[in-house]
């Protein structure tokens, strides 16, 4: 399994109402200090399976979204119960 595939495979299982780190994510996916890579990935991500707005910055800020900006993600982020 790519590193790719490990990222996309992690955020397809973060539970709706909870976030996970950039590094988290990177992290456990084996390669921990690739954050900006996860970012980048997420980045590309199109698919509703992987819902990469579910992945925020280590700071606590939510950190961009490529279907409809910072915005959009804190309102699904809301919608779902993950922030308030």
């Amino acid at each position: 399994m790519t590193f790719t595939e490990k990222v996309r495979d992690i955020v397809r299982r973060i539970p709706r109402g909870s976030v996970m780190t950039y590094a988290g994510v990177a992290k456990k996916a084996g390669v921990p200090g690739a954050s900006r890579a996860v970012g980048n990935i997420m980045a590309a991500n199109y698919d509703p399976k992987v819902p990469c707005h579910r992945v925020i910055r280590s700071d606590g800020k939510l950190g961009d979204y490529n279907r409809g900006g910072t915005a959009k993600k804190r309102a699904l982020l809301k919608t779902e119960g993950a922030i308030l």
